[in-house]
Parts: structure tokens; C-alpha cells; sequence
């Protein structure tokens, strides 16, 4: 795939799938640009991705501050004289039923999981359509697609506006070669979820639902994130592709 020499911003690079997906867009050739609050784990991946030979860089910043999107977005484009790829891949999980959830933690899951995406495409939109090419891929989840019994029906919502918020980025913006996917995995194979599955009845729920049998590991994310950051996807626009092993089919 080619994304060599390509500037893409990852929301949530500190850690997770944000910094796999950097290691694997770095040994490609990219320029990756790690956005993030927490400032030890972002330069600690930052100094594992430079000993790797690639070009990373982190920058602290609040992910919910217009001010601070305006400043990062000018810095990079100061420098780098453009912005090939955004990833929108920051998002936060308040684990409670809509019952127990107060609004307060409603909101909180909204500013995150959909305010920064919102921000993301405002600031780096206007720099798109300068050079008229651009690729934002926003990672959604299955519960963007699904109800999900085992997620909270508030991340479900964030998830949710974030699938059609996509859709109609795509729509408005494909005329400046704007191309807007977002991406939807099941859950994931972290040391967390590790933790989780050594629970019998929890490994049999979450790898029960899939039907290949086994659940994503981080390297499916970050291929589905290649495909659509390359210029071999230049006609992929507006799509939401689950990365679930069948999960969304049944």
C-alpha cells in the first residue's frame, strides 16, 4: 500500500490501537504525528517508533479544545506543509447501563467520542480542501452498526454519531477529493481483554459472537487503516467497514 512519506495525525496514539496503528503506518514510510493528553505514554512510543527507524513525533494536546486543535493543526502544517491522513481514534468506555449512567458521564462520553472527531475534521478540513486530497478515517466500532447486550447504550450512541457523522462528511467534502471512511472492529485482543477472557463465561460471550472464532488482534485495525489511508483506496468514500470477523452478519 502506498502511504510512504504521507502526514497522517492519530487522535489516541498514546497507547492501544492508536500506537499499533502508528507502528504499522510508520514502517510504511509515513510521517505519523501522535495526539494525545497523556505525555509519558506518548514519547515513550514516540522513542520506540524513532529506535524502529520511523518518523514520529507526539504532541500533547487536549482532544476536546478547539484552541488547542487550532494550534497543533497550524504547527504541523508550518512544518510539514500539509495533512495526507487523520485518524480519529480517541474514545473513552464508561462501562454502565443506561440505568446506573449519570448525565454527567453521558456528556463526558460525548465530548470525547464525538467531539474530538468533530473537532479533528473542523481543523484539518479547511487544509484538505486547500490541496484538494485528502483521507479521514474514523474509528467507530460494531456498536456503531448494532446494538451490542455486552456495551453500554451510551457508547453505543457515541459510536453511532460517529458512523453517520462520516457519511455525511464524505458526502459534503468528496468534491475538494475529500475521501471520509470510518472503520468498525469488534472487541479487540489488548492485555485488558486478556484480563476479562480469564473469565469463562466472558471469553465464551465475546468469542462466541464471532463467527470466524477468535477475536481481532491489533494488526487487523491497523491493516484496515493502511488500506484506506493509501492512494490504492482513492475511490473508498463513506464507507463503514466492520473489521469483526462476521460479528455485524449474524
Amino acid at each position: 500500500m502506498n502511504i510512504k512519506d504521507k502526514v497522517i495525525l492519530i487522535t489516541g496514539g498514546a497507547g492501544g490501537l492508536g500506537a499499533a496503528m502508528a507502528k504499522s503506518l510508520c514502517k510504511l514510510g509515513a510521517v505519523v504525528y501522535l495526539l494525545d493528553l497523556d505525555e509519558e505514554k506518548g514519547l515513550a512510543v514516540q522513542e520506540e517508533l524513532r529506535k524502529d527507524g520511523g518518523k514520529a513525533y507526539f504532541i500533547k494536546m487536549d482532544l476536546t479544545s478547539e484552541k488547542s486543535w487550532q494550534e497543533t493543526v497550524d504547527m504541523i502544517c508550518k512544518k510539514e506543509y500539509k495533512i495526507d491522513v487523520l485518524v480519529n481514534n480517541a474514545g473513552i468506555n464508561i462501562r454502565k447501563p443506561v440505568e446506573e449512567m449519570t448525565i454527567e458521564e453521558w456528556n463526558k462520553m460525548m465530548l470525547v467520542n464525538t467531539g474530538s472527531v468533530f473537532l479533528g475534521c473542523k481543523y484539518v478540513i479547511p487544509v484538505m480542501k486547500k490541496q484538494q486530497n485528502g483521507s479521514i478515517i474514523n474509528t467507530s466500532s460494531v456498536c456503531g452498526l448494532i446494538g451490542h447486550k455486552y456495551t453500554s447504550e451510551a457508547y453505543t450512541a457515541t459510536k453511532g454519531a460517529v458512523t453517520l457523522f462520516t457519511k455525511s462528511i464524505a458526502s459534503r467534502y468528496a468534491q475538494f477529493g475529500i475521501r471520509c471512511n470510518s472503520i468498525h472492529p469488534s472487541t479487540v485482543m489488548t492485555p485488558l481483554v486478556e484480563e476479562m477472557l480469564k473469565d469463562p463465561e466472558k471469553a465464551k460471550e465475546r468469542i462466541g459472537e464471532v463467527p470466524l472464532g477468535r477475536l481481532a488482534v491489533a494488526d487487523d485495525i491497523s491493516n484496515a487503516v493502511i488500506y484506506l489511508a493509501s492512494d490504492e483506496a482513492s475511490f473508498i468514500n463513506g464507507v463503514s467497514l466492520p473489521v469483526d470477523g462476521g460479528v455485524t452478519c449474524c
